[in-house]
């Protein structure tokens, strides 16, 4: 393991939890959308996370040993594999007076529940919090080795 790829693997993961509170975030934002370009209520969508391999060319310091060099075990990070529209139907609200009402007087709205949205904010910020917290403890570390090696 390189003296940064534990910087790597904890950027990463604030990487993936950031795209994931900005789609949240646009979740809670639409959930009352009911009209968009394509013509019909918001659609509410996930991201789909991946794991990532990082490739010795990608690696941040190129000291290689036989251990490294025989190890079948790679450096991981995680990465936004995709972000995915929820094919859920639309929840039917009769509003007759709405200018999105259809001609039985119902308004198709996102099937978005505002509450499992702001859960899902909290789990994501706290997951990029961790992450944050990991990127500085390596960070003590790495400053309490140098000073060690100074001393």
């Amino acid at each position: 393991m390189g003296f940064f790829d534990g910087y790597n693997i904890a950027v990463s993961g604030m990487s993936a939890q950031r795209t994931r509170i900005n789609v949240v975030s646009a979740n809670i934002a639409n959930a009352k959308t009911t009209h968009t370009q394509d013509g019909g209520p918001y659609k509410k969508q996930n991201v789909v996370f991946e794991d990532v391999l990082l490739q010795e060319s990608q690696k941040t310091n190129n000291n290689t040993n036989e251990l490294n060099k025989n190890s079948d075990i790679s450096l991981r990070g995680v990465g936004v594999k995709s972000i995915v529209e929820n094919d859920a139907k639309p929840v039917m609200r009769y509003e007759p007076s709405h200018p999105d009402a259809n001609e039985d007087g119902y308004v198709a709205y996102p099937d978005i529940n505002p509450v499992v949205e702001m859960v899902d904010l909290i789990e994501a910020m706290r997951s990029y919090e961790a992450n944050v917290a990991t990127f500085n403890t390596h960070k003590n570390i790495d400053n309490k080795t140098l000073d060690i090696l100074k001393a």
